[in-house]
């Protein structure tokens, strides 16, 4: 459950998107603010596994992903599936408003 506000959220949509025209677009909008806002490197659990989140990307076909590393390993996790941990970094508000304007 989100901490913020449908009303923040929608300010920080408008804020990722502006001056976008697409829904490629938008979503390199909100690349950019995460990339810039949320600390990574971060800690959190997927599958009942650890993993660091150290980068923040966008796949060819404009899906914001989280590269996840364990032991050397590394994988890609759609930013709308990977869980924060508790608490949350700083700037997972961001993370928040991107799930909130994909539909999540």
């Amino acid at each position: 459950m989100s901490t913020w506000s449908a009303a923040e959220l929608d300010v920080l949509i408008e804020e990722a998107t502006v001056d976008t025209y697409d829904e490629i677009e938008a979503a390199s909008g909100f690349l950019a603010v995460i990339e810039e806002h949320l600390a990574v490197p971060f800690s959190t659990t997927v599958l009942g596994v650890e993993v660091n989140v150290v980068e923040i990307g966008l796949t060819n076909d404009s899906r914001v992903v989280a590269r996840c590393v364990r032991d050397g390993s590394r994988q890609d996790i759609g930013l709308l599936d990977l869980p924060l941990p508790v608490p949350p970094p700083d700037g997972a508000q961001w993370v928040e408003a991107y799930r909130r304007w994909s539909g999540c």
